[in-house]
């Protein structure tokens, strides 16, 4: 039983999984670290939990054309699709794995976009590879899975910017030794571009454990969290306007908390329109400004893995482990 969650609840969700709730259960605590964080979190603001009964929830994305939300329970190799009126239902199933028998514990989709084209963009742990496929039909296409003759470890997050390139993340996650699978083929946990005629390049190759990405409103700065229990840190790339990223600096550093033995590290990150970083980390969501100020954060008490905005750009929508959660703020997300 999860904290906050009733039995009763939970069993609505997964008894009548296409029904919607007039009213939500709510969790969790908002601390703020910075007067200014009333601004995007008012005192009264409230976590809701619209849906539950899944195993990991990783990578929301909002189809604004169609006012729903679309996320990936990676163990179960399924994306779903939830909106105000209809509730939950199966989006995807395969997500990212299509092969024969067992791959691993976390063998489907990651994280989620919606590209300029308007398909769906996923980061395919099983299948090891970046994938796009229209929202109203089948038939996926490969946008990457190997770099200079090699196979990805388990793409895991992905964002794009303006001048049409995709830059993704590749940690081992996925896999099923993780780090020690005898099938890893790259030696390096690397960032990877993708430009519009296909080029692949590998635009940083020292990190760890490279998780969650975006861009600055202004797509010059590549944020980076970096998910090791040994340096939990968020990252800041300059990128130049050849699309190259330069040499990163720390943008903030949880590892004391990691260390402390609350759960959590720094993972899935959306950026709002003023630049401020709203990512998971130690305890639930961190809110950290463009300078690498912490102004507040979100205390969940559950491993939190990712957000997205929604709606009219000023909903976050969280995946909290088994929930999907979201949250009214002050603000909006960047392009909305």
């Amino acid at each position: 039983m999860k904290s906050g969650i009733s039995l009763i609840f939970l069993l609505f969700v997964l008894v009548y999984p296409a029904s919607a709730q007039k009213s939500y259960p709510t969790m969790g605590k908002i601390i703020y670290e910075d007067p200014a964080f009333k601004k995007l979190l008012p005192e009264d603001s409230k976590v809701e939990v619209i849906a539950s009964g899944f195993q990991w929830c990783e990578g929301p994305v909002w189809v604004k054309d169609s006012s729903f939300l679309l996320f990936s329970d990676v163990p179960e190799n399924k994306v779903f699709k939830w909106n105000e009126k209809k509730g939950l239902s199966v989006f995807l199933e395969p997500s990212g794995y299509t092969g024969r028998g067992y791959y691993s514990d976390e063998p489907g989709s990651n994280g989620l976009i919606i590209d300029n084209k308007g398909r769906l963009v996923s980061c395919e742990h099983g299948d090891r590879r970046i994938s796009a496929m229209p929202l109203n039909a089948g038939g996926k296409v490969t946008l990457a899975d190997h770099f200079q003759g090699k196979r990805f470890n388990s793409p895991n997050d992905i964002v794009q910017h303006a001048n049409g390139s995709f830059y993704f993340t590749d940690p081992p996650y996925g896999m099923n030794k993780k780090q020690d699978d005898p099938t890893r083929e790259i030696p390096q946990f690397g960032v990877y571009r993708i430009d519009p005629d296909g080029k692949i390049t590998q635009q940083i190759s020292d990190l760890s454990r490279p998780n969650g990405i975006a861009f600055s409103p202004d797509g010059k700065t590549m944020y980076i969290a970096q998910s090791d229990p040994e340096k939990a840190i968020w990252m800041a790339y300059p990128v130049a306007e050849t699309g190259n990223v330069g040499k990163g600096k720390i943008l903030y550093d949880a590892t004391s908390l990691s260390k402390s033995g609350i759960a959590g590290l720094p993972d899935g990150l959306k950026v709002d329109k003023d630049g401020n970083i709203w990512s998971s980390g130690p305890g639930g969501l961190f809110v950290i400004s463009p300078a690498g100020k912490l102004l507040g954060r979100i205390v969940l008490n559950e491993l939190t893995s990712n957000c997205a905005w929604g709606n009219d750009g000023s909903m976050l929508y969280m995946t909290v482990d088994g929930y999907l959660c979201r949250i009214k703020t002050g603000t909006k997300g960047a392009g909305w």
